[in-house]
């Protein structure tokens, strides 16, 4: 398999985790509903990480930089055009590149990142649902891909 079908092919794993953790039909409606939602959360984040270093892999193929993971492509000094776009996001608190890492920060923690949803009534705090902010990141990681590898392939 290329990097590029990798890349794609993690993307639309996370399209369909996030899909089934969004909807009722798949969590169900039983004691473990919330649990198999949390799963899917934190499965579907685990797959947009392995998709970042796919992608992050295949924008610095060109170049001699080791392939050790997303922390240190985003560290490394090499002046590619493609890292550089992925750092100045990443340094972004608002983009979905900051919000990414902040969650994959927080799935390797002991806490984890998935959180149990307040009880129908309450009032809850205004921050999006784990699976909203994760659908967010998705998108927004799919309409730069193609940016992206175009830049790239220039290589």
């Amino acid at each position: 398999m290329s990097s590029v079908a990798r890349t794609n092919q993690l993307l639309y794993q996370v399209e369909l985790l996030l899909t089934d953790a969004g909807n009722t039909e798949h969590t169900g409606d039983d004691e473990h509903a919330m649990a198999r939602r949390m799963a899917l959360e934190e499965a579907a984040l685990g797959q947009l990480e392995l998709a970042l270093n796919a992608v992050l892999r295949e924008v610095t193929e060109h170049t001699d930089i080791p392939h050790a993971g997303w922390r240190e492509w985003l560290r490394a000094s090499v002046n590619v055009a493609e890292l550089e776009r992925l750092r100045a996001l990443a340094g972004d608190p608002e983009s979905w590149l900051a919000v990414l890492l902040a969650r994959l920060e927080a799935l390797h923690g002991d806490e984890g990142v998935a959180r149990r949803r307040p009880q129908a009534g309450l009032i809850a705090g205004g921050a999006p649902a784990l699976t909203d902010e994760l659908r967010w990141c998705h998108r927004e990681f799919k309409a730069l891909l193609p940016s992206l590898r175009e830049g790239s392939l220039e290589w």
